[in-house]
Protein backbone atom coordinates (compact mmCIF):
# COMPACT_ATOMS: atom_id res chain seq x y z
CA UNK A 1 0.00 0.00 0.00
CA UNK A 2 1.39 3.43 -0.96
CA UNK A 3 1.54 6.40 1.41
CA UNK A 4 -1.21 8.09 -0.60
CA UNK A 5 -3.49 5.03 -0.49
CA UNK A 6 -2.97 4.79 3.25
CA UNK A 7 -3.65 8.48 3.92
CA UNK A 8 -6.75 8.72 1.78
CA UNK A 9 -8.05 5.38 2.96
CA UNK A 10 -7.78 6.60 6.54
CA UNK A 11 -9.35 9.95 5.65
CA UNK A 12 -12.27 8.29 3.90
CA UNK A 13 -12.95 6.03 6.86
CA UNK A 14 -12.75 8.85 9.38
CA UNK A 15 -14.87 11.23 7.32
CA UNK A 16 -17.67 8.85 6.36
CA UNK A 17 -20.30 10.92 8.25
CA UNK A 18 -19.36 13.87 6.03
CA UNK A 19 -20.57 11.99 2.98
CA UNK A 20 -23.54 10.01 4.22
CA UNK A 21 -26.64 10.61 6.26
CA UNK A 22 -28.59 7.64 7.61
CA UNK A 23 -28.50 5.87 4.24
CA UNK A 24 -30.21 8.76 2.44
CA UNK A 25 -28.45 10.69 -0.26
CA UNK A 26 -27.36 13.93 1.42
CA UNK A 27 -27.89 17.38 -0.04
CA UNK A 28 -24.58 18.50 -1.45
CA UNK A 29 -23.18 21.50 0.41
CA UNK A 30 -22.51 24.90 -1.03
CA UNK A 31 -18.99 26.27 -0.56
CA UNK A 32 -18.09 29.92 0.07
CA UNK A 33 -14.33 30.38 -0.06
CA UNK A 34 -13.47 33.83 1.34
CA UNK A 35 -9.85 34.52 0.45
CA UNK A 36 -8.07 37.63 1.70
CA UNK A 37 -5.07 38.97 -0.21
CA UNK A 38 -2.01 39.36 2.06
CA UNK A 39 -3.35 38.80 5.59
CA UNK A 40 -1.10 37.16 8.18
CA UNK A 41 -1.85 35.14 11.29
CA UNK A 42 -2.76 36.19 14.00
CA UNK A 43 -4.45 39.32 12.70
CA UNK A 44 -8.02 38.55 13.67
CA UNK A 45 -9.65 39.39 16.96
CA UNK A 46 -10.55 35.72 17.50
CA UNK A 47 -6.81 35.07 17.87
CA UNK A 48 -6.48 37.76 20.51
CA UNK A 49 -5.19 40.62 18.38
CA UNK A 50 -6.13 43.70 20.46
CA UNK A 51 -6.38 46.18 17.57
CA UNK A 52 -7.97 44.66 14.47
CA UNK A 53 -11.71 43.98 14.71
CA UNK A 54 -12.99 40.99 12.72
CA UNK A 55 -16.46 40.11 14.03
CA UNK A 56 -17.32 38.00 10.99
CA UNK A 57 -14.17 35.88 11.18
CA UNK A 58 -14.87 35.59 14.90
CA UNK A 59 -18.41 34.40 14.21
CA UNK A 60 -17.24 31.75 11.74
CA UNK A 61 -14.67 30.62 14.33
CA UNK A 62 -17.22 30.55 17.17
CA UNK A 63 -19.84 28.70 15.11
CA UNK A 64 -17.32 26.32 13.58
CA UNK A 65 -13.62 25.52 13.89
CA UNK A 66 -10.68 27.89 14.16
CA UNK A 67 -7.21 26.64 13.20
CA UNK A 68 -4.02 27.85 14.87
CA UNK A 69 -1.45 26.23 12.56
CA UNK A 70 -2.69 26.77 9.03
CA UNK A 71 -0.11 27.54 6.35
CA UNK A 72 -0.08 28.67 2.74
CA UNK A 73 2.20 26.68 0.46
CA UNK A 74 3.92 29.82 -0.81
CA UNK A 75 4.09 33.49 0.28
CA UNK A 76 3.22 34.76 -3.22
CA UNK A 77 -0.22 35.27 -4.79
CA UNK A 78 -0.30 33.11 -7.92
CA UNK A 79 1.51 30.00 -6.69
CA UNK A 80 -0.41 30.05 -3.42
CA UNK A 81 -3.72 30.23 -5.28
CA UNK A 82 -2.56 27.49 -7.62
CA UNK A 83 -1.98 25.16 -4.68
CA UNK A 84 -5.53 25.76 -3.44
CA UNK A 85 -6.92 24.80 -6.84
CA UNK A 86 -4.69 21.75 -7.40
CA UNK A 87 -4.05 20.42 -3.88
CA UNK A 88 -0.34 20.25 -4.73
CA UNK A 89 2.89 21.92 -3.63
CA UNK A 90 4.25 24.64 -5.88
CA UNK A 91 7.12 22.48 -7.14
CA UNK A 92 4.51 19.96 -8.37
CA UNK A 93 2.57 22.60 -10.33
CA UNK A 94 5.05 23.56 -13.04
CA UNK A 95 4.41 27.07 -14.35
CA UNK A 96 1.49 27.45 -11.93
CA UNK A 97 4.11 27.53 -9.16
CA UNK A 98 5.38 31.03 -9.92
CA UNK A 99 3.99 34.56 -9.98
CA UNK A 100 2.98 35.61 -13.51
CA UNK A 101 2.97 32.03 -14.75
CA UNK A 102 0.31 29.93 -16.41
CA UNK A 103 -1.59 26.75 -15.56
CA UNK A 104 -0.58 23.47 -17.22
CA UNK A 105 -3.85 22.04 -18.59
CA UNK A 106 -3.09 18.55 -17.31
CA UNK A 107 -3.45 19.71 -13.69
CA UNK A 108 -6.92 18.85 -12.33
CA UNK A 109 -8.52 21.89 -10.66
CA UNK A 110 -11.01 21.67 -7.81
CA UNK A 111 -13.25 24.27 -9.46
CA UNK A 112 -13.44 22.38 -12.74
CA UNK A 113 -14.13 19.06 -11.05
CA UNK A 114 -16.93 20.65 -9.00
CA UNK A 115 -18.37 22.32 -12.09
CA UNK A 116 -18.30 19.01 -13.96
CA UNK A 117 -20.20 17.48 -11.02
CA UNK A 118 -23.02 20.02 -11.35
CA UNK A 119 -21.81 22.84 -9.13
CA UNK A 120 -22.43 26.46 -10.07
CA UNK A 121 -18.92 27.93 -9.95
CA UNK A 122 -17.95 31.58 -10.02
CA UNK A 123 -15.89 34.34 -8.43
CA UNK A 124 -15.65 38.00 -7.59
CA UNK A 125 -12.53 40.05 -7.00
CA UNK A 126 -9.17 38.42 -7.56
CA UNK A 127 -9.15 34.87 -8.91
CA UNK A 128 -6.03 32.90 -9.87
CA UNK A 129 -3.78 35.89 -10.62
CA UNK A 130 -1.51 37.47 -11.66
CA UNK A 131 -0.62 35.46 -14.75
CA UNK A 132 -2.07 34.19 -18.03
CA UNK A 133 -4.09 31.05 -17.45
CA UNK A 134 -4.74 30.59 -21.19
CA UNK A 135 -1.08 30.59 -22.23
CA UNK A 136 -0.49 26.98 -21.17
CA UNK A 137 -3.48 25.64 -23.07
CA UNK A 138 -6.23 25.73 -20.44
CA UNK A 139 -9.58 26.32 -22.13
CA UNK A 140 -11.81 27.52 -19.29
CA UNK A 141 -11.25 29.97 -16.48
CA UNK A 142 -9.70 28.39 -13.38
CA UNK A 143 -12.25 30.10 -11.10
CA UNK A 144 -15.44 29.75 -13.12
CA UNK A 145 -17.74 32.56 -14.19
CA UNK A 146 -16.75 36.13 -13.39
CA UNK A 147 -18.98 38.48 -11.35
CA UNK A 148 -17.23 41.83 -11.11
CA UNK A 149 -19.52 44.46 -12.63
CA UNK A 150 -20.96 45.95 -9.43
CA UNK A 151 -19.12 48.92 -7.91
CA UNK A 152 -19.34 50.48 -4.47
CA UNK A 153 -21.53 53.58 -4.30
CA UNK A 154 -20.34 55.93 -2.93
CA UNK A 155 -16.77 55.13 -4.04
CA UNK A 156 -14.56 53.68 -1.29
CA UNK A 157 -11.64 55.45 0.42
CA UNK A 158 -8.22 55.42 -1.28
CA UNK A 159 -6.66 51.98 -1.50
CA UNK A 160 -9.94 50.04 -1.19
CA UNK A 161 -11.05 48.10 -4.28
CA UNK A 162 -14.03 49.79 -5.94
CA UNK A 163 -15.82 46.49 -6.59
CA UNK A 164 -18.88 45.73 -4.50
CA UNK A 165 -18.03 42.14 -3.67
CA UNK A 166 -21.26 41.34 -1.86
CA UNK A 167 -23.43 42.76 -4.67
CA UNK A 168 -21.46 40.65 -7.14
CA UNK A 169 -22.14 37.63 -4.93
CA UNK A 170 -25.86 38.44 -5.10
CA UNK A 171 -25.62 38.41 -8.91
CA UNK A 172 -23.89 35.04 -8.75
CA UNK A 173 -26.70 33.62 -6.61
CA UNK A 174 -29.34 34.96 -9.02
CA UNK A 175 -27.49 33.30 -11.90
CA UNK A 176 -27.51 29.90 -10.20
CA UNK A 177 -29.66 27.18 -11.78
CA UNK A 178 -32.46 25.89 -9.56
CA UNK A 179 -31.28 23.54 -6.81
CA UNK A 180 -27.66 23.54 -7.99
CA UNK A 181 -25.07 23.63 -5.22
CA UNK A 182 -22.48 26.34 -5.64
CA UNK A 183 -18.81 27.05 -5.17
CA UNK A 184 -18.00 30.75 -4.90
CA UNK A 185 -14.49 32.18 -4.75
CA UNK A 186 -14.52 35.54 -2.96
CA UNK A 187 -11.09 36.84 -3.89
CA UNK A 188 -10.87 40.04 -1.91
CA UNK A 189 -7.98 42.30 -2.98
CA UNK A 190 -7.66 43.63 0.56
CA UNK A 191 -5.41 43.95 2.53
CA UNK A 192 -3.07 44.00 -0.49
CA UNK A 193 -1.41 47.36 -1.04
CA UNK A 194 -1.83 50.19 -1.87
CA UNK A 195 -3.30 51.67 1.34
CA UNK A 196 -4.87 55.01 2.02
CA UNK A 197 -2.15 56.49 4.17
CA UNK A 198 -3.30 57.31 7.69
CA UNK A 199 -6.75 55.72 7.35
CA UNK A 200 -6.11 53.41 10.30
CA UNK A 201 -5.51 56.35 12.63
CA UNK A 202 -8.43 58.24 11.11
CA UNK A 203 -10.64 55.25 11.91
CA UNK A 204 -9.78 55.69 15.59
CA UNK A 205 -7.07 53.06 15.97
CA UNK A 206 -4.26 53.99 18.32
CA UNK A 207 -0.57 53.83 17.45
CA UNK A 208 0.35 52.78 20.97
CA UNK A 209 -1.79 49.63 20.74
CA UNK A 210 0.14 48.11 17.83
CA UNK A 211 2.38 45.09 18.36
CA UNK A 212 5.42 45.64 16.10
CA UNK A 213 7.27 42.42 15.16
CA UNK A 214 10.92 42.34 16.19
CA UNK A 215 12.13 42.39 12.58
CA UNK A 216 11.01 46.03 12.08
CA UNK A 217 11.94 49.25 13.85
CA UNK A 218 9.33 50.27 16.39
CA UNK A 219 8.49 53.72 15.03
CA UNK A 220 5.41 55.85 14.50
CA UNK A 221 5.69 55.49 10.71
CA UNK A 222 5.64 51.71 10.87
CA UNK A 223 2.92 51.55 13.50
CA UNK A 224 0.72 53.73 11.30
CA UNK A 225 1.43 51.50 8.29
CA UNK A 226 0.30 48.47 10.30
CA UNK A 227 -2.91 50.27 11.27
CA UNK A 228 -3.63 51.01 7.60
CA UNK A 229 -3.18 47.28 6.91
CA UNK A 230 -5.63 46.47 9.72
CA UNK A 231 -8.12 48.88 8.18
CA UNK A 232 -8.16 46.79 4.99
CA UNK A 233 -8.39 43.50 6.89
CA UNK A 234 -11.59 44.90 8.39
CA UNK A 235 -12.98 45.73 4.93
CA UNK A 236 -12.52 42.09 3.92
CA UNK A 237 -14.28 41.02 7.10
CA UNK A 238 -17.27 43.31 6.49
CA UNK A 239 -17.73 42.13 2.92
CA UNK A 240 -17.63 38.50 4.05
CA UNK A 241 -20.33 39.33 6.59
CA UNK A 242 -22.61 40.77 3.90
CA UNK A 243 -22.31 37.51 1.99
CA UNK A 244 -23.18 35.46 5.06
CA UNK A 245 -26.22 37.67 5.60
CA UNK A 246 -27.46 36.92 2.09
CA UNK A 247 -27.12 33.19 2.65
CA UNK A 248 -28.81 33.43 6.02
CA UNK A 249 -31.74 35.32 4.54
CA UNK A 250 -32.06 32.69 1.83
CA UNK A 251 -32.00 29.88 4.40
CA UNK A 252 -28.83 28.40 2.91
CA UNK A 253 -26.13 29.41 5.36
CA UNK A 254 -26.19 26.22 7.40
CA UNK A 255 -25.69 24.03 4.32
CA UNK A 256 -22.78 26.15 3.16
CA UNK A 257 -19.17 25.36 4.02
CA UNK A 258 -17.74 28.80 4.82
CA UNK A 259 -13.95 29.03 4.71
CA UNK A 260 -12.21 32.29 5.68
CA UNK A 261 -8.47 32.52 5.15
CA UNK A 262 -5.74 34.33 3.18
CA UNK A 263 -3.37 33.58 0.31
CA UNK A 264 -0.11 34.73 1.91
CA UNK A 265 1.31 37.08 4.49
CA UNK A 266 1.09 40.82 4.99
CA UNK A 267 2.85 43.05 2.43
CA UNK A 268 5.73 44.15 4.61
CA UNK A 269 9.47 43.38 4.62
CA UNK A 270 10.32 39.85 5.84
CA UNK A 271 6.63 38.89 5.68
CA UNK A 272 5.14 38.42 2.21
CA UNK A 273 7.58 36.58 -0.13
CA UNK A 274 9.25 34.97 2.91
CA UNK A 275 8.82 31.58 4.57
CA UNK A 276 8.79 32.93 8.11
CA UNK A 277 5.44 32.79 9.90
CA UNK A 278 4.61 36.36 8.89
CA UNK A 279 4.73 35.20 5.27
CA UNK A 280 2.99 31.81 5.30
CA UNK A 281 1.09 31.27 8.56
CA UNK A 282 -2.54 32.03 7.82
CA UNK A 283 -5.75 32.77 9.70
CA UNK A 284 -8.31 30.02 9.09
CA UNK A 285 -11.86 29.47 10.30
CA UNK A 286 -14.39 27.03 8.82
CA UNK A 287 -18.12 26.92 9.51
CA UNK A 288 -20.61 24.19 8.50
CA UNK A 289 -23.08 23.64 11.34
CA UNK A 290 -24.79 20.72 9.61
CA UNK A 291 -21.57 18.74 10.06
CA UNK A 292 -19.20 20.67 12.34
CA UNK A 293 -19.53 21.07 16.10
CA UNK A 294 -19.20 24.72 17.04
CA UNK A 295 -16.64 26.44 19.20
CA UNK A 296 -13.64 24.21 18.58
CA UNK A 297 -9.97 25.08 18.16
CA UNK A 298 -7.71 22.76 16.16
CA UNK A 299 -3.94 22.93 16.69
CA UNK A 300 -2.95 20.37 14.05
CA UNK A 301 -0.80 21.56 11.15
CA UNK A 302 -2.82 22.05 7.98
CA UNK A 303 -1.87 23.34 4.56
CA UNK A 304 -3.67 25.05 1.70
CA UNK A 305 -3.16 21.87 -0.32
CA UNK A 306 -5.76 20.33 2.00
CA UNK A 307 -8.63 22.50 0.73
CA UNK A 308 -9.08 20.75 -2.62
CA UNK A 309 -9.58 17.22 -1.26
CA UNK A 310 -11.80 18.61 1.50
CA UNK A 311 -14.12 20.35 -0.96
CA UNK A 312 -14.25 17.42 -3.35
CA UNK A 313 -14.92 14.91 -0.60
CA UNK A 314 -17.72 17.02 0.86
CA UNK A 315 -19.27 17.28 -2.60
CA UNK A 316 -19.00 13.55 -3.20
CA UNK A 317 -16.46 14.01 -6.02
CA UNK A 318 -13.53 11.63 -6.42
CA UNK A 319 -10.16 13.08 -5.42
CA UNK A 320 -7.57 12.74 -8.21
CA UNK A 321 -4.50 10.63 -7.50
CA UNK A 322 -2.26 13.60 -8.29
CA UNK A 323 -3.46 15.50 -5.22
CA UNK A 324 -0.91 15.73 -2.41
CA UNK A 325 -3.19 17.33 0.19
CA UNK A 326 -5.29 15.50 2.76
CA UNK A 327 -8.94 16.12 3.52
CA UNK A 328 -9.67 18.15 6.61
CA UNK A 329 -12.85 16.17 7.22
CA UNK A 330 -11.50 14.16 10.19
CA UNK A 331 -10.47 17.38 11.93
CA UNK A 332 -13.72 19.16 11.12
CA UNK A 333 -15.93 16.33 12.32
CA UNK A 334 -14.08 15.55 15.52
CA UNK A 335 -15.73 16.51 18.80
CA UNK A 336 -12.54 17.58 20.54
CA UNK A 337 -10.26 20.57 20.39
CA UNK A 338 -6.47 20.64 20.46
CA UNK A 339 -4.15 18.25 18.63
CA UNK A 340 -6.19 15.52 16.96
CA UNK A 341 -4.02 13.77 14.37
CA UNK A 342 -0.43 12.95 15.43
CA UNK A 343 0.65 12.72 11.79
CA UNK A 344 -0.17 16.39 11.26
CA UNK A 345 2.93 17.58 13.05
CA UNK A 346 4.53 19.71 10.32
CA UNK A 347 4.00 21.54 7.03
CA UNK A 348 6.22 22.27 4.04
CA UNK A 349 6.43 25.67 2.35
CA UNK A 350 8.37 26.92 -0.65
CA UNK A 351 9.28 29.87 -2.85
CA UNK A 352 10.73 30.25 -6.32
CA UNK A 353 9.76 33.34 -8.32
CA UNK A 354 7.85 36.38 -7.18
CA UNK A 355 8.70 39.51 -9.21
CA UNK A 356 11.33 39.64 -11.95
CA UNK A 357 13.94 41.26 -9.73
CA UNK A 358 17.23 39.49 -10.49
CA UNK A 359 19.43 39.34 -13.58
CA UNK A 360 18.35 36.78 -16.21
CA UNK A 361 15.14 36.01 -14.36
CA UNK A 362 16.89 34.18 -11.53
CA UNK A 363 14.60 33.11 -8.70
CA UNK A 364 15.24 32.92 -4.97
CA UNK A 365 14.63 29.24 -4.16
CA UNK A 366 13.74 28.33 -0.59
CA UNK A 367 12.17 25.26 0.99
CA UNK A 368 11.10 25.08 4.63
CA UNK A 369 9.67 22.71 7.18
CA UNK A 370 7.70 24.08 10.14
CA UNK A 371 7.07 21.96 13.23
CA UNK A 372 5.67 22.75 16.64
CA UNK A 373 9.15 23.60 17.93
CA UNK A 374 11.20 24.78 14.97
CA UNK A 375 11.25 26.47 11.60
CA UNK A 376 14.02 25.21 9.33
CA UNK A 377 14.77 26.91 6.00
CA UNK A 378 17.11 25.87 3.22
CA UNK A 379 18.16 28.74 0.95
CA UNK A 380 19.46 27.02 -2.17
CA UNK A 381 21.12 30.13 -3.63
CA UNK A 382 22.44 32.13 -0.65
CA UNK A 383 24.65 34.28 -2.88
CA UNK A 384 21.54 35.88 -4.37
CA UNK A 385 19.62 38.71 -2.76
CA UNK A 386 16.36 37.41 -1.25
CA UNK A 387 14.71 40.74 -2.02
CA UNK A 388 16.28 41.30 -5.42
CA UNK A 389 18.94 43.58 -3.97
CA UNK A 390 19.70 47.29 -3.81
CA UNK A 391 20.90 47.74 -7.39
CA UNK A 392 18.79 45.70 -9.83
CA UNK A 393 15.65 47.49 -11.06
CA UNK A 394 12.80 44.98 -10.92
CA UNK A 395 9.69 44.58 -13.04
CA UNK A 396 8.10 46.89 -10.46
CA UNK A 397 10.57 49.62 -11.48
CA UNK A 398 12.06 49.60 -8.01
CA UNK A 399 15.00 48.20 -6.03
CA UNK A 400 14.52 45.34 -3.56
CA UNK A 401 11.67 44.46 -5.90
CA UNK A 402 10.35 41.47 -3.95
CA UNK A 403 9.34 43.84 -1.15
CA UNK A 404 6.16 45.78 -1.88
CA UNK A 405 6.49 49.54 -2.07
CA UNK A 406 5.22 50.87 1.25
CA UNK A 407 5.95 53.38 4.02
CA UNK A 408 7.70 50.68 6.05
CA UNK A 409 10.07 49.86 3.19
CA UNK A 410 10.68 53.54 2.43
CA UNK A 411 11.56 54.17 6.07
CA UNK A 412 13.86 51.19 6.40
CA UNK A 413 15.88 51.69 3.22
CA UNK A 414 16.61 55.36 3.95
CA UNK A 415 20.36 55.62 4.59
CA UNK A 416 19.99 57.29 7.96
CA UNK A 417 17.62 54.56 9.13
CA UNK A 418 19.83 51.76 7.85
CA UNK A 419 22.50 53.17 10.14
CA UNK A 420 20.07 53.63 13.03
CA UNK A 421 18.48 50.17 12.75
CA UNK A 422 21.21 47.95 11.25
CA UNK A 423 19.90 44.64 12.67
CA UNK A 424 16.37 45.19 11.41
CA UNK A 425 17.63 46.31 8.02
CA UNK A 426 19.83 43.25 7.65
CA UNK A 427 16.99 40.93 8.69
CA UNK A 428 14.66 42.39 6.08
CA UNK A 429 16.97 43.26 3.17
CA UNK A 430 20.27 41.46 3.65
CA UNK A 431 21.56 38.20 2.20
CA UNK A 432 20.94 34.99 4.12
CA UNK A 433 22.96 31.85 4.86
CA UNK A 434 22.19 28.49 3.27
CA UNK A 435 20.49 27.27 6.46
CA UNK A 436 18.25 29.00 8.95
CA UNK A 437 16.81 27.52 12.14
CA UNK A 438 14.45 29.21 14.58
CA UNK A 439 13.03 28.14 17.93
CA UNK A 440 9.46 29.22 17.29
CA UNK A 441 8.44 29.02 20.95
CA UNK A 442 11.24 31.18 22.31
CA UNK A 443 11.45 33.36 19.20
CA UNK A 444 7.96 33.78 17.75
CA UNK A 445 9.11 36.52 15.34
CA UNK A 446 11.91 34.26 14.06
CA UNK A 447 14.79 36.72 14.15
CA UNK A 448 17.52 34.70 15.92
CA UNK A 449 19.08 32.15 13.59
CA UNK A 450 20.26 29.07 15.52
CA UNK A 451 21.63 27.15 12.54
CA UNK A 452 25.22 27.45 13.78
CA UNK A 453 24.39 26.87 17.45
CA UNK A 454 25.82 23.49 18.58
CA UNK A 455 22.98 23.11 21.07
CA UNK A 456 20.56 22.82 18.14
CA UNK A 457 22.74 20.81 15.77
CA UNK A 458 20.73 17.60 16.14
CA UNK A 459 17.45 19.41 15.53
CA UNK A 460 18.87 21.05 12.41
CA UNK A 461 20.17 17.75 11.06
CA UNK A 462 16.89 15.95 11.72
CA UNK A 463 14.79 18.69 10.13
CA UNK A 464 16.93 18.86 6.99
CA UNK A 465 16.74 15.07 6.67
CA UNK A 466 12.96 15.17 7.01
CA UNK A 467 12.61 18.03 4.53
CA UNK A 468 14.98 16.44 2.03
CA UNK A 469 13.10 13.15 2.20
CA UNK A 470 9.72 14.79 1.54
CA UNK A 471 11.09 16.86 -1.34
CA UNK A 472 12.54 13.75 -2.95
CA UNK A 473 9.33 11.80 -2.40
CA UNK A 474 7.31 14.55 -4.07
CA UNK A 475 9.72 14.95 -7.00
CA UNK A 476 10.91 18.47 -6.35
CA UNK A 477 13.24 19.39 -9.25
CA UNK A 478 15.21 21.66 -6.93
CA UNK A 479 16.31 18.78 -4.70
CA UNK A 480 17.32 16.89 -7.83
CA UNK A 481 19.62 19.75 -8.83
CA UNK A 482 17.36 21.01 -11.63
CA UNK A 483 15.94 24.52 -12.10
CA UNK A 484 13.04 24.74 -14.57
CA UNK A 485 11.74 27.92 -12.94
CA UNK A 486 14.28 30.33 -14.38
CA UNK A 487 13.13 29.38 -17.87
CA UNK A 488 9.42 30.01 -17.24
CA UNK A 489 8.04 32.97 -19.18
CA UNK A 490 7.07 36.04 -17.18
CA UNK A 491 3.47 36.41 -18.37
CA UNK A 492 2.75 39.79 -16.90
CA UNK A 493 -0.94 40.65 -16.89
CA UNK A 494 -3.17 42.74 -14.69
CA UNK A 495 -6.86 42.79 -13.94
CA UNK A 496 -8.97 40.30 -15.86
CA UNK A 497 -6.85 39.50 -18.88
CA UNK A 498 -5.57 42.92 -20.00
CA UNK A 499 -1.90 43.06 -20.85
CA UNK A 500 0.26 44.94 -18.38
CA UNK A 501 3.32 46.61 -19.86
CA UNK A 502 6.41 46.41 -17.69
CA UNK A 503 7.58 49.66 -19.26
CA UNK A 504 4.72 51.61 -17.73
CA UNK A 505 5.92 54.29 -15.31
CA UNK A 506 5.28 53.50 -11.67
CA UNK A 507 2.71 56.29 -11.37
CA UNK A 508 0.66 54.73 -14.20
CA UNK A 509 0.81 51.34 -12.47
CA UNK A 510 -0.48 52.94 -9.30
CA UNK A 511 -3.31 54.67 -11.16
CA UNK A 512 -4.30 51.33 -12.67
CA UNK A 513 -4.43 49.90 -9.16
CA UNK A 514 -6.61 52.73 -7.90
CA UNK A 515 -9.09 52.13 -10.75
CA UNK A 516 -9.90 48.84 -9.07
CA UNK A 517 -7.81 46.52 -11.20
CA UNK A 518 -5.79 43.77 -9.58
CA UNK A 519 -3.27 45.28 -7.21
CA UNK A 520 0.18 44.36 -8.58
CA UNK A 521 1.73 41.21 -7.15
Amino acid sequence: MTRREYLFGAAAALSAPLLSCSGAKPKRPNILFAFADDQSYPHASAYGDPVVQTPVFDRVAAEGVVFTHSFATCPSCTPSRGSVLTGRHIWQNGEAGVLYGTIPPELPLATHLLEDAGYHVGYTGKPWLPGDWKAGGLTRHPNGKEFNTRKLDPPPPPGIDERDYSANFADFLKDRPDDAPFFFWFGCTEPHRVYGKGLGVQAGKKLEDVNVPACWPDTEEIRSDILDYYNEVEHFDRQTGLMLAQLEQAGELDNTIVVVTSDNGMPFPRAKVNLYDLGVRMPLAIRWPERIEAGRTVDDFVSHIDFMPTFLEAAGVAVPDAVEGRSLAPLLEAAESGTLDPSRDHVLTALERHTMCRPDGATYPIRAIRTRDYLYLRNFEPDRWPTGGPEFVSSNKTFHGDVDACPTKTFMVAEENQAKYPREYELCFGKRPAEELYDVNADSDQVTNLADDPAHADAKSDLWAALEARLKATNDPRIEGRDPWQGYAYRQTIGFGASFNTALPQEERERATQRGSHKPE
